[in-house]
Protein backbone atom coordinates (compact mmCIF):
# COMPACT_ATOMS: atom_id res chain seq x y z
CA UNK A 1 0.00 0.00 0.00
CA UNK A 2 2.72 2.48 0.92
CA UNK A 3 6.38 2.40 1.84
CA UNK A 4 6.77 4.30 4.69
CA UNK A 5 10.44 4.12 4.37
CA UNK A 6 11.02 5.43 0.64
CA UNK A 7 8.84 8.35 1.84
CA UNK A 8 10.75 9.31 4.63
CA UNK A 9 14.06 8.79 2.63
CA UNK A 10 12.42 11.39 -0.42
CA UNK A 11 11.11 13.65 2.34
CA UNK A 12 14.23 13.57 3.77
CA UNK A 13 16.43 14.72 0.73
CA UNK A 14 14.42 17.54 0.00
CA UNK A 15 14.11 18.50 3.71
CA UNK A 16 17.97 18.65 3.20
CA UNK A 17 18.08 20.39 0.23
CA UNK A 18 15.56 23.24 2.13
CA UNK A 19 17.59 23.71 4.77
CA UNK A 20 20.57 24.74 2.29
CA UNK A 21 19.14 27.10 1.10
CA UNK A 22 20.56 30.25 1.79
CA UNK A 23 18.64 33.92 2.70
CA UNK A 24 19.84 35.16 -0.16
CA UNK A 25 18.94 32.32 -2.46
CA UNK A 26 15.19 32.05 -2.55
CA UNK A 27 14.51 34.31 -5.60
CA UNK A 28 16.93 32.08 -7.62
CA UNK A 29 15.32 30.74 -10.68
CA UNK A 30 14.97 27.05 -10.53
CA UNK A 31 15.16 24.36 -14.29
CA UNK A 32 11.44 25.17 -14.33
CA UNK A 33 11.16 28.69 -16.10
CA UNK A 34 8.03 29.37 -14.46
CA UNK A 35 9.35 28.93 -10.60
CA UNK A 36 11.98 30.63 -8.05
CA UNK A 37 12.93 28.91 -5.12
CA UNK A 38 10.33 30.19 -3.29
CA UNK A 39 7.25 28.79 -5.81
CA UNK A 40 9.07 25.39 -5.87
CA UNK A 41 9.23 25.61 -2.20
CA UNK A 42 5.55 26.64 -1.99
CA UNK A 43 4.15 24.30 -4.73
CA UNK A 44 6.15 21.17 -3.04
CA UNK A 45 4.45 22.55 0.59
CA UNK A 46 1.19 22.69 -1.50
CA UNK A 47 1.06 19.35 -2.75
CA UNK A 48 1.36 18.00 0.56
CA UNK A 49 -1.08 19.55 2.21
CA UNK A 50 -3.58 19.03 -0.76
CA UNK A 51 -2.90 15.20 -0.23
CA UNK A 52 -3.18 15.35 3.55
CA UNK A 53 -6.61 17.20 2.62
CA UNK A 54 -7.60 14.44 0.83
CA UNK A 55 -7.84 12.08 3.98
CA UNK A 56 -8.08 15.13 6.52
CA UNK A 57 -10.66 17.56 4.55
CA UNK A 58 -9.45 20.15 7.61
CA UNK A 59 -5.73 20.47 6.79
CA UNK A 60 -5.02 23.96 5.45
CA UNK A 61 -3.89 23.54 1.64
CA UNK A 62 -2.84 26.95 1.01
CA UNK A 63 0.40 28.39 1.58
CA UNK A 64 0.07 31.90 3.27
CA UNK A 65 2.86 34.52 1.75
CA UNK A 66 4.12 34.78 5.36
CA UNK A 67 4.21 31.53 6.44
CA UNK A 68 8.04 30.38 7.29
CA UNK A 69 8.82 27.87 4.27
CA UNK A 70 11.48 25.32 6.43
CA UNK A 71 8.98 25.20 9.03
CA UNK A 72 5.84 25.11 6.74
CA UNK A 73 7.66 21.85 5.06
CA UNK A 74 8.31 20.06 8.33
CA UNK A 75 4.72 20.87 9.24
CA UNK A 76 3.83 19.37 6.01
CA UNK A 77 5.90 15.96 6.01
CA UNK A 78 4.83 15.31 9.75
CA UNK A 79 1.41 15.62 8.69
CA UNK A 80 1.90 13.23 5.42
CA UNK A 81 4.13 10.85 7.93
CA UNK A 82 1.61 10.73 10.41
CA UNK A 83 -1.15 9.88 8.47
CA UNK A 84 0.58 7.18 6.15
CA UNK A 85 1.30 5.10 9.73
CA UNK A 86 -2.14 5.39 10.53
CA UNK A 87 -2.96 1.75 8.54
CA UNK A 88 -7.08 2.87 8.40
CA UNK A 89 -6.05 6.10 6.57
CA UNK A 90 -3.42 4.78 4.26
CA UNK A 91 -6.02 2.47 3.38
CA UNK A 92 -8.68 5.05 2.37
CA UNK A 93 -9.11 5.19 -1.32
CA UNK A 94 -8.65 8.70 -2.51
CA UNK A 95 -9.37 9.74 -6.68
CA UNK A 96 -6.11 10.11 -8.37
CA UNK A 97 -6.14 11.04 -12.44
CA UNK A 98 -6.48 6.38 -12.43
CA UNK A 99 -9.32 6.71 -10.95
CA UNK A 100 -9.73 5.35 -7.01
CA UNK A 101 -6.35 4.75 -5.32
CA UNK A 102 -5.03 4.17 -1.29
CA UNK A 103 -4.13 7.28 0.16
CA UNK A 104 -0.53 5.13 0.95
CA UNK A 105 -0.37 4.39 -3.06
CA UNK A 106 -0.41 7.50 -3.88
CA UNK A 107 1.89 8.86 -1.20
CA UNK A 108 3.70 6.27 -2.57
CA UNK A 109 3.54 6.89 -6.11
CA UNK A 110 2.59 10.31 -7.00
CA UNK A 111 3.61 12.18 -4.47
CA UNK A 112 7.23 10.56 -4.04
CA UNK A 113 7.87 11.25 -7.75
CA UNK A 114 6.88 14.69 -7.43
CA UNK A 115 8.62 15.60 -4.29
CA UNK A 116 11.88 13.80 -6.07
CA UNK A 117 11.95 15.49 -9.33
CA UNK A 118 11.56 19.21 -7.09
CA UNK A 119 14.46 17.86 -4.80
CA UNK A 120 16.96 17.70 -8.03
CA UNK A 121 15.52 20.82 -8.98
CA UNK A 122 16.26 22.85 -5.87
CA UNK A 123 19.57 21.09 -5.58
CA UNK A 124 20.35 22.42 -9.08
CA UNK A 125 18.75 26.02 -7.94
CA UNK A 126 20.75 26.27 -5.14
CA UNK A 127 24.39 23.97 -6.08
CA UNK A 128 23.13 21.53 -3.40
CA UNK A 129 24.18 17.86 -3.80
CA UNK A 130 21.64 16.53 -6.88
CA UNK A 131 21.92 13.40 -6.29
CA UNK A 132 18.45 11.07 -5.33
CA UNK A 133 17.70 7.92 -3.63
CA UNK A 134 18.47 5.40 -6.11
CA UNK A 135 15.87 3.09 -5.11
CA UNK A 136 13.28 5.93 -4.71
CA UNK A 137 14.40 7.20 -8.58
CA UNK A 138 13.92 3.71 -9.79
CA UNK A 139 10.16 3.51 -8.31
CA UNK A 140 9.55 6.56 -9.16
CA UNK A 141 10.17 6.26 -12.72
CA UNK A 142 8.64 2.71 -12.92
CA UNK A 143 5.49 4.13 -11.59
CA UNK A 144 5.23 7.10 -13.79
CA UNK A 145 6.03 4.83 -17.10
CA UNK A 146 3.20 2.78 -15.82
CA UNK A 147 0.89 5.69 -15.38
CA UNK A 148 1.72 6.62 -19.10
CA UNK A 149 0.79 9.95 -20.59
CA UNK A 150 -1.61 10.42 -17.81
CA UNK A 151 1.34 12.47 -16.03
CA UNK A 152 1.47 14.64 -18.90
CA UNK A 153 -0.96 17.39 -18.47
CA UNK A 154 -0.81 20.93 -17.73
CA UNK A 155 0.05 21.34 -13.55
CA UNK A 156 2.08 17.83 -14.21
CA UNK A 157 5.16 16.51 -16.09
CA UNK A 158 6.09 18.41 -19.20
CA UNK A 159 7.25 16.14 -22.40
CA UNK A 160 9.86 13.43 -21.53
CA UNK A 161 13.48 13.69 -23.25
CA UNK A 162 15.42 11.17 -24.49
CA UNK A 163 18.36 10.53 -22.33
CA UNK A 164 21.93 9.74 -23.77
CA UNK A 165 22.29 5.54 -24.32
CA UNK A 166 25.08 6.12 -20.90
CA UNK A 167 22.65 8.05 -19.24
CA UNK A 168 22.25 7.12 -14.84
CA UNK A 169 19.15 6.22 -14.13
CA UNK A 170 18.78 9.17 -12.12
CA UNK A 171 19.16 10.79 -15.37
CA UNK A 172 16.96 8.73 -17.20
CA UNK A 173 13.98 9.64 -14.48
CA UNK A 174 14.47 13.06 -15.04
CA UNK A 175 14.65 12.93 -18.95
CA UNK A 176 11.19 11.22 -18.73
CA UNK A 177 9.61 13.77 -16.19
CA UNK A 178 10.99 16.74 -18.81
CA UNK A 179 14.06 17.67 -17.31
CA UNK A 180 17.36 18.46 -19.24
CA UNK A 181 20.07 17.23 -16.93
Amino acid sequence: MTDTPRYHRVADGFSRAVESIHEDQWSLPTPDDEWDVTALVTHVIGVHRRVAAMVEPAQTTHVGDDEDLREAWLQATATIVRLIAERDVASTLVPSRDGEQAFGALVAGLLCADTLCHTWDLARAIGADEALDKEAVQSAHRRLRDAGDAIRVPGGFAAAIEPAPDASAQTKFLNFTGRRV
